[in-house]
């Protein structure tokens, strides 16, 4: 099954600015509910994925983005509300790691991250 990707840049920032965090072992989920006035319209819930370069040289980051991207398809997709925005981000774990366990992470974090408090911080007002 194929999912609808995020890309760009600002949609991943709003993400990590304004939406839910739930870290996991092997990576890190953002999720953002998509205002109906966002120019990208539908019902399918979007995905973006980083590894940063820090993940090591090429082979290893597209490595771990292909097993991220397979679990999305096996388990995240059943899990994904509709009109939101999720963004995996990678730990080093990913790379290493069985990957049953990798699944086991998607799944749960899936599955909790609805319950979440927002990440975001709203400045005081300067009086």
């Amino acid at each position: 099954m194929q999912f609808n990707t995020i890309q760009k840049r600002s949609d991943f920032l709003s993400a990590a600015s304004k939406g839910k965090k739930f870290v996991a072992g092997t990576f890190v989920l953002q999720m953002l509910a998509r205002p109906d006035t966002h120019p990208v319209t539908g019902e399918h819930a979007r995905f973006g994925f980083t590894v940063t370069k820090q993940m090591g040289n090429a082979v290893a980051r597209n490595r771990i983005k292909r097993r991220l991207r397979e679990a999305v398809r096996l388990s995240a997709l059943l899990h994904a509300l509709p009109k939101h925005d999720y963004v995996i981000i990678s730990r080093h774990k990913a790379l290493s790691c069985p990957f049953s366990d990798l699944l086991r992470d998607m799944e749960f974090a899936f599955s909790r991250i609805p319950y979440m408090k927002d990440t975001h911080r709203t400045k005081p007002k300067q009086p």
